[in-house]
């Protein structure tokens, strides 16, 4: 789950870490007003979207006045911003930060990520701050630094400020560097994150550090512990079939192909994905019904897949373990008579009651393809769509 900068800026204020002073709006009437709550010469107008980038396409600006608070507000609210992140569809700006100024004297980058290879939290931090990360893996990689953090320990004072020093924070602010960074570590496991990301942390000219900019995205196995994130959820920044596919416990992930995939387990969506492409073929979501999936799920599931137009054909990979495949059959039976199903639709059973569930699809007299493997499916559902 991603929330906007501005609250993520909410949440940090709770752990102590220094963040600038500002307003959200949603309304270009509401400008003035929150500009005169800045108590600073300048003033910053950020887009709100769930994305990054937002510097590059225009979406911050820098106002010297009230009348360019007002003007800024104005072009933005509305806008469709386009970044590397949103896609060439881009997102509609809703609501825009004013935020105080501050003279920077120093930017760096700040992170704490998820390391799934190393089942460990690690600590990212670089002195080329104000950019994008992967810019400076790729041009300059020795300017990187990482802490890998002992998840019985947590993060130690001797590793924050051994990255201080890699990323030369100046010496007087080494002690309040340590303090920021055990409170983002602290907020990343109290919040359950995936990423926490400061980019930039700046040093101002009156020898202060602040948060300039803030990411934070969420494990949402762990939102049942913290209720209050699930308040900052923006409808309007997700995918209608994702929000969709949420309220049945399905897992669904739109992507560009005409293949509409039905899997359980992530690894098998995965697989079937990696093997629709190997033969030529590209799917148009990764839906996975999870290893409890009811008859009811199965419906459900295909649903949302048929509401996406770019669909043409439909491969159900299914390996039933806990999951019998007799139910699976006889929800996908009920999904093809129910929507009137008028696409190809290629079945492989693998598992619990297989034999049964082929049964059940033989007996239905529907129009529906079988395969004994997954090769076979992914073979046939290509040549069907094409």
């Amino acid at each position: 789950m991603n929330i906007h900068e501005y609250q993520a800026k909410e949440i940090l204020r709770s752990f102590c870490i220094p963040v600038p002073n500002g307003r959200v709006i949603y309304d270009p009437e509401d400008a003035e007003r929150a500009a005169w709550r800045i108590g600073t010469d300048i003033a910053v107008v950020k887009s709100q979207i769930h994305a990054g980038g937002r510097g590059k396409a225009g979406g911050i600006k820098i106002a010297n006045s009230i009348d360019d608070v007002k003007k800024y507000s104005k072009e933005l609210i509305g806008k469709i911003l386009v970044t590397p992140q949103t896609g060439p569809k881009g997102k509609k700006v809703k609501a825009v930060l004013i935020e105080e100024g501050c003279d920077i004297f120093k930017e760096y980058y700040l992170a704490f990520v998820l390391d799934r290879e190393k089942s460990k939290i690690t600590l990212i931090a670089s002195e080329e701050g104000g950019t994008d990360i992967e810019e400076i893996s790729k041009e300059k990689p020795d300017m990187i630094f990482t802490e890998s953090i002992d998840p019985l320990l947590g993060v130690l004072e001797f590793q924050a400020k051994r990255i201080g020093l890699n990323i030369n924070i100046p010496q007087e602010l080494i002690n309040q560097f340590v303090e920021v960074v055990m409170n983002l570590y602290k907020c990343f496991v109290d919040k359950d994150c995936t990423l926490l990301e400061i980019n930039p942390l700046v040093v101002t000219e009156d020898k202060q550090l602040l948060a300039l900019d803030a990411k934070m995205n969420f494990d949402e196995n762990g939102l049942y512990r913290n209720r209050d994130i699930c308040n900052y959820r923006d409808l309007s920044e997700e995918n209608e079939k994702e929000i969709e596919a949420s309220k049945y416990g399905l897992s669904y992930i739109s992507l560009d192909g005409n293949i509409g995939c039905v899997v359980n387990g992530a690894g098998l969506a995965m697989a079937t994905m990696d093997t629709i492409k190997y033969y030529g073929g590209e799917p148009a979501n990764f839906l996975d019904v999870g290893g409890g999936a009811t008859e009811e799920n199965v419906t459900n599931a295909f649903k949302i897949i048929i509401s996406d137009s770019r669909v043409k054909g439909i491969f159900v990979n299914i390996f039933g373990g806990i999951m019998k495949c007799d139910v699976i059959a006889k929800g996908i039976v009920n999904a093809t008579k129910e929507l009137a199903l008028n696409i190809p639709l290629v079945i492989r059973l693998e598992g619990t009651n297989m034999d049964l569930g082929m049964e059940i699809i033989k007996d239905s007299k529907l129009n529906i393809f079988t395969a004994k493997d997954m090769d076979e499916g992914t073979k046939k559902i290509i040549s069907l769509v094409q």
